[in-house]
């Protein structure tokens, strides 16, 4: 196995220090002279038509410079980018009707934020107000009211994945079981909220610097509805505050942004509050997932058939790629001959739900684990046992969707047993004490190879000096996971340097190659990665064509970059230091600058992703017998990600997933009361705290993805799908109350626990 001098390391982030002393500068950071203040005025009602919009006393007060409705915007719908325009369905401010409390009705710029704030008081809407409906089953029902008139049964998008015989695999079945879980909507909780500032120039080109994870997606659909070609758009992501997929759409605030600095020559500035953020801000899925397995006597599964219908509330946003991967994420991680899956996306008049780190993954692996932990109990076989029986394994493959290159599984199994000692604990907990498993699989960047683009999936630059150094130019966008880091990580590996003689210019749409789709679907350090590999090797070729002839080589001496020095390999004294070389060749091209590209698009690596990392999780939890808390003692994670690019940060992204996989299974939830958001705060929406945070140990399966730049793949959002299942059985093995509707509170459980005393005392 190839020797690593910089990728492996522990290499903590650059930009850490700015952050801890305040020092980033985030987009609300940014001032600009003359700037305006936006702010937007939002439905307060769920569904309803708009009648009239009188704006002449919001414009008439002093100090408020431009004040625009859905009747003064481009006519151009946006959602789930410009990839499938058919599910596109949001204008930037409601024409006809808003869709849900909330829903972006105008806007208003001033000098300063209180007077727009102001504004947004004098502006008078009539509406006709329409009957709402607010849940999956109220949708769907005959008669009931039209959310989007493109859909009159309220379902936007259905998705099918079928293969083998499901009827024939049932019907060889010792075992049958049919379950139905309902999980809820959470909110991503980033502690930056959303921000956006414009500013027009001379030509009308529009330049956004703006908190998001996807600035080439935001330049493509902010053109698209301004109606300008898309270079005249220019997108810069500066630091961002966390995103974990609420940040990957363009979202009304920057169209706002873009068109009223345009309107009124100034540049205009747009930052959201919490409670706008908690009350109307994108959020994961709610789901209804009825779900059907078969097994043999011996726990072999023969046969899954899956249906989830998704809560999309008002508009599709990321609903309908969600509603794909629902049913690739059912049919993952074990070898299901039978399987068949049918997913719905459905309007309700909530706040609409997007992307949500996991994308899919938590909602339909939380049904998969818990059913797994189900059977094994009632087929008598440990619960572990019944899935290393059944794991997937390299070369498994689901038709027409993905196959599985490297793939940890059954080690991951193995080794999460060991570090917690499972088998021992299953059988040795105290009283109220309880142990339970679950298990994740997910993308290593999302394909999704129905996509019609015209540029690669990642693109990188590399351009060397005579000094000795490199600077590294992508779009890929570092959101606080790290990516900076670990494609300069790459780089430095690839070209013999140390991390202090590269330079990183990233997510700069005028600047940066024009490709990459953003940071979303673990895909950056596999996409990114590649391209920077890519780009380092055209380097290279030429760097060692040079020494090679310096040297007079023949072709027996393979040639290397490593400790800042071009060599043969054997003759380390044939070569000299890369500033050196990159001079002769400089030299040799007359002075032209030695400059490459990268590209990477993984063609034919399947439906969905050229790999998929796997991971196992235990969890022990002690249930307080009288109030219901639970307190999670202690997890042990085993995972597979192939090749660890930096394990600090592999390590900080299975903390984090754990921390927000922990208010996911327990605590988190939206207060609604008629399609109102009422928890809209961080005192009454309940996310962990540090206290609240388990020990934690984890271990690296060692695997080697071939498609992964030097053998890495995924980690990090994968990980937030195995601890509710995990929970949520050691519940179960402490109390015997079994959570088929998250969040696992401590009144589900008083309850659980009272109905089981209540069939324990009928039974004697």
């Amino acid at each position: 196995m190839r020797e690593f001098s910089v990728v492996g390391k522990d290499i903590p982030r650059p930009d850490a220090w700015l952050k801890a002393t305040g020092k980033a500068v985030y987009t609300d950071d940014i001032k600009l002279p003359g700037m305006l203040y936006g702010k937007l005025l939002r439905s307060p009602l769920p569904h309803a038509r708009i009648v009239n919009i009188d704006v002449s006393k919001a414009q008439a007060l002093p100090g408020v410079k431009c004040v625009i409705t859905g009747q003064d915007i481009p006519k151009v719908k946006y959602g789930n980018w410009r990839l499938f325009p058919a599910t596109q369905d949001e204008y930037a401010l409601a024409i006809d009707k808003v869709r849900f409390v909330g829903d972006e009705v105008a806007a208003v710029a001033a000098i300063d934020p209180d007077i727009a704030a102001e504004a947004l008081q004098l502006i008078e809407v009539e509406y006709e107000e329409l009957p709402p409906v607010f849940d999956i089953e109220s949708a769907l029902k005959e008669g009931a009211p039209v959310i989007h008139e493109e859909s009159p049964n309220n379902v936007s998008v259905t998705r099918k994945i079928e293969y083998g015989d499901v009827e024939e695999g049932f019907s060889k079945a010792d075992y049958v079981r049919e379950d139905t879980f309902t999980v809820h909507a959470v909110s991503h909780a980033y502690l930056e909220p959303c921000s956006t500032v414009a500013q027009c120039d001379l030509d009308g080109r529009i330049t956004l610097w703006t908190s998001t994870q996807t600035p080439y997606i935001i330049q493509c659909l902010l053109a698209s509805t301004l109606e300008m070609r898309e270079n005249d758009v220019r997108v810069i992501k500066p630091y961002v505050g966390g995103g974990f997929g609420g940040k990957m759409e363009l979202r009304p605030w920057e169209f706002c942004a873009a068109f009223m600095a345009k309107l009124t020559g100034r540049p205009v500035k747009f930052t959201l509050t919490r409670e706008e953020e908690l009350a109307t801000g994108r959020r994961r899925h709610p789901m209804v997932i009825y779900s059907k397995v078969g097994f043999k006597k011996d726990g072999t599964l023969v046969a899954k058939d899956l249906k989830i219908s998704l809560d999309g509330g008002g508009y599709n946003s990321m609903g309908p790629t969600a509603t794909f991967l629902c049913g690739n994420f059912g049919a993952m991680l074990y070898r299901y001959p039978n399987y068949r899956f049918f997913g719905q996306h459905v309007y309700t008049n909530k706040p609409p739900a997007g992307a949500m780190r996991g994308f899919g993954a938590p909602q339909s692996l939380f049904a998969t684990e818990t059913q797994m932990n189900m059977a094994a109990e009632e087929l008598g076989i440990d619960p572990i046992e019944l899935r290393i029986k059944n794991a997937m394994v390299e070369g498994d493959v689901i038709p027409d969707v993905a196959t599985i290159s490297s793939c940890g599984f059954i080690d991951s199994l193995k080794e999460a047993a060991r570090m917690s000692n499972w088998k021992k604990k299953r059988k040795s907990l105290a009283p109220g004490e309880g142990i339970g498993v679950g298990c994740y699989s997910f993308i290593s960047g999302g394909v999704f190879n129905w996509f019609n683009t015209q540029y690669p999936f990642s693109a990188a630059e590399v351009r060397v000096f005579s000094d000795g150094t490199a600077h590294l130019l992508t779009m890929a966008s570092d959101i606080g996971q790290g990516s900076d880091t670990a494609l300069k990580q790459i780089l430095a590996e690839e070209l013999g340097l140390e991390m202090k003689d590269i330079r990183v210019t990233s997510a700069d749409t005028a600047v940066t190659p024009q490709a990459d789709l953003g940071t979303w679907g673990s895909r950056v350090t596999l996409m990114a990665g590649n391209a920077v590999i890519d780009a380092a090797k055209k380097i290279k070729e030429k760097l060692f064509g040079a020494v090679s002839a310096r040297f007079n080589l023949n072709v027996i001496y393979d040639m290397e970059c490593k400790g800042g020095r071009v060599y043969a390999k054997g003759r380390p004294d044939r070569g000299m230091s890369f500033g050196e070389a990159v001079a002769m060749v400089q030299k040799a091209q007359r002075g032209e600058p030695l400059v490459a590209r990268g590209y990477y698009t993984p063609r034919g690596k399947g439906l969905v992703t050229p790999a998929f990392s796997f991971g196992a999780q235990v969890a022990h939890v002690a249930v307080d017998q009288e109030t219901g808390k639970v307190e999670v003692k202690k997890i042990w994670t085993a995972h597979d990600c192939g090749t660890v690019i930096n394990p600090m940060a592999a390590e900080g992204q299975l903390e984090g997933s754990i921390h927000m996989a922990l208010g996911y299974a327990l605590s988190e939830q939206f207060v609604m009361d008629k399609g109102k958001t009422l928890n809209t705060t961080f005192l009454d929406y309940k996310i962990p705290a540090a206290m609240d945070m388990p020990q934690s140990k984890s271990a690296i399966v060692d695997t080697y993805e071939p498609e992964g730049p030097m053998g890495a793949k995924e980690v990090g959002e994968g990980l937030v799908s195995p601890t509710a299942p995990a929970i949520a059985e050691a519940v179960y093995h402490a109390t015997g109350y079994r959570c088929k509707d998250l969040p696992i509170t401590p009144e589900k459980i008083l309850k659980g626990l009272r109905d089981t005393k209540k069939r324990k005392r009928k039974r004697s």
